[in-house]
């Protein structure tokens, strides 16, 4: 009984601490939880870094960035928006400013965007004006665009554009100023007006010998007339959208013009744009504002 009792207590296993348990201190989870090694909400963390990549992947494969108009922007939600267009990677301040100047220089040239372009101050900062007959826009070292019209519309995009640190600007010309109203010229597309004339004038041969060919040789068939007065109507058809095309670009280039003088004629900017010696004022009157004054 003496070495039964003896063996029992020798191969007892030894009593834990009473403490290691219940102070919090013990085992592997403690420790990892108090040196910081297994943060709490980790794994939430990187879930919400993994969607906004995969939205902002998703974004740059639906969008054409080099071709981004006010019609994309529209099309873009909020979460898109701030998934595309990281706060952190924007480019600001000066540099935003001389970026959005270049490039709205080569889109007056290219005739992509109308308006004037000035460098106005506004609480000691400089500032961006752009305005036209029909609107402006003030652009801010911070990115936020201000005013109305269709000269606002067509700002946005490009300050979106030049925000972007992967889009390179190019080099303006050095004219790069709305040109003069009489440089302009009454119609484009010239040689493309010259081939259709060109066709369409075959055309009306055919129709004219087919027809004198079955009133001449009375070939006993109607299809050699038929078919002349088919090529006569192509013909016809032919002439007369290449005069509707002509009338429609002499109208649009005399209503170029006609903005390009009212611009150049105007001894200050127009009343709209809340600009004045240089320096932004207060809001100026919105064009709703005004016609409901009218």
């Amino acid at each position: 009984m003496e070495d039964t009792s003896t063996r029992s207590e020798s191969e007892s296993p030894p009593e834990e601490p009473a403490d290691s348990a219940s102070d919090g201190s013990g085992g592997p989870d403690a420790e990892a939880e108090t040196d910081g090694s297994r943060p709490a909400g980790s794994g939430g963390a990187s879930e919400d870094e993994t969607d906004i990549e995969a939205l902002r992947e998703r974004v740059e494969s639906e969008y054409d960035f080099d071709d981004f108009g006010p019609s994309d922007m529209a099309k873009m939600s909020a979460e898109e928006w701030d998934a595309a267009f990281d706060p952190d990677t924007w480019i600001t301040g000066e540099r935003l400013l001389d970026r959005v100047d270049a490039e709205l220089k080569s889109r007056i040239a290219t005739r992509d965007v109308f308006g004037v372009l000035e460098r106005v101050r506004e609480d000691g900062e400089e500032r961006i004006l752009v305005y036209s007959d029909e609107g402006y826009a003030i652009i801010r070292p911070t990115g936020e665009v201000r005013g109305e019209g269709t000269v606002l519309r067509d700002i946005e995009p490009v300050v979106a554009l030049a925000a972007m640190d992967s889009y390179e600007v190019p080099e303006p010309p050095e004219d790069w100023s709305l040109p003069h109203p009489d440089s302009v010229p009454e119609g484009s597309g010239e040689f493309g007006n010259l081939v259709i004339q060109v066709v369409a004038a075959i055309q009306v041969l055919a129709g004219v010998a087919l027809l004198v060919a079955s009133a001449v040789a009375d070939l006993g068939t109607i299809v050699a007339p038929a078919m002349g007065i088919v090529f006569l109507l192509v013909g016809g058809f032919l002439f007369a959208m290449v005069a509707n095309a002509r009338l429609s670009d002499r109208f649009r280039s005399e209503e170029y013009r006609d903005r390009l003088r009212a611009l150049r004629e105007a001894k200050e900017r127009p009343e709209f744009v809340p600009v004045e010696d240089g320096v932004v004022t207060d809001e100026a009157p919105t064009k709703s504002d005004r016609d409901r004054d009218e």
